[in-house]
């Protein structure tokens, strides 16, 4: 018999550089996009060009351009400096076809791989795969309007299951460096599996949960609520984040990766609205994985950026872009603290 999995325990091994593997993918798609699809390095190459500028002349969205353009800064291969965009010296050694040391037709084997096909196809229309096909829907995101996969039984628990996977080795994780001091209730928004929440509950005896996510979503979390004897401290409320009233009675907001799922306009609409319910004193923690403030790196998290645009309507945000938000919401940044797998925590009071 498998051993059980609660109470949750911290891992041995931080998994950072399975993820790494696992995302590299990105790398080959965007580089091969900008090289073969966009020409983008030949558009840089022959004078300082404002990204704005570039961005309009070749019909980018904002969202997609923020992706393929902070990869390849955080690949080495792009310079930005006051909105101006160059080439670093190994691009224009090999990524421009006139170079004497040329590279770019032997990367253009890559440009017909279904994966870089589908990369250029996701940068041109700016949405998340599967997100015009009803029968499918998109992975990983659920609100109104929207056909998804979370709004659907069975692929709600298998994606559902997936992500648990992280979250039973970060979660813990989390609870450790983040005791919570009192009775509080924590709202965890999106909750999905409902671990980060268990593992923080196991932490911290004094404090119940509610979980707020779709219904289908739901049904895998009460199961791990119930398998870590939690029930008389979870609450599951099932809901849209964006269209139901937020519940009453909290002290304490998580957004566990959920703002990355979403675009600026919808994380500053969401944050407003939690802010509101939230007492004078009450905390938000927005744990996440955060791009540099100059949006140039670290590589790691720009392909898991990558990653994120592909499957749904966000990115990888910064921790400058999240503080701006907050801090225009009536919320104060108290402290940042690692976590595992590439994430952090950003402890906001009101």
């Amino acid at each position: 018999m498998a051993a059980s999995i609660f109470p949750m325990v911290c891992p041995n091994i931080d998994p950072a550089p399975i993820f790494e593997l696992f995302r590299g993918n990105y790398a080959t798609e965007l580089l091969t996009a900008a090289v073969v699809h966009f020409n983008l390095f030949e558009e840089i190459s022959t004078d300082q060009i404002g990204s704005e500028t570039l961005r309009t002349k070749l019909g980018f969205e904002k969202r997609a351009w923020n992706v393929l353009i902070t990869g390849l800064k955080a690949s080495g291969l792009l310079l930005e400096n006051k909105g101006k965009l160059t080439l670093s010296e190994i691009a224009k050694s090999t990524l421009l076809k006139d170079s004497r040391h040329s590279i770019a037709a032997y990367i253009g084997l890559s440009a017909q791989a279904p994966g870089v096909l589908e990369m250029v196809n996701r940068l041109r229309v700016s949405t998340p795969i599967h997100a015009d096909k009803p029968d499918v829907g998109a992975a990983f995101i659920f609100r109104e309007g929207l056909d998804s996969a979370m709004d659907k039984t069975e692929s709600a628990m298998n994606l559902t299951l997936s992500l648990a996977g992280r979250a039973m080795n970060v979660a813990p994780v989390l609870a450790e460096k983040l005791p919570l001091s009192g009775d509080k209730t924590i709202l965890d928004v999106g909750a999905g599996s409902g671990l980060y929440s268990i593992a923080l509950l196991e932490k911290n005896e004094g404090c119940k949960a509610i979980l707020w996510d779709g219904a289908e979503v739901l049904k895998v979390a009460d199961q791990f609520v119930r398998q870590a004897g939690l029930v008389s401290r979870v609450k599951n409320i099932s809901g849209d984040m964006f269209a139901d009233p937020v519940p009453m009675g909290v002290d304490v907001v998580l957004l566990s990766n959920i703002l990355h799922d979403w675009d600026e306009p919808e994380c500053i609409r969401l944050i407003n609205k939690l802010v509101q319910a939230l007492p004078k004193d009450g905390l938000l923690l927005v744990h996440d994985v955060f791009l540099n403030d100059e949006l140039d790196g670290p590589l790691e998290i720009a392909l898991y950026s990558a990653a994120l645009f592909s499957l749904t309507e966000g990115r990888a945000y910064s921790k400058k872009e999240y503080q701006a938000w907050l801090n225009e919401a009536g919320m104060t940044l108290v402290k940042v603290i690692p976590t595992l797998a590439h994430c952090g925590v950003m402890v906001f009071s009101k």
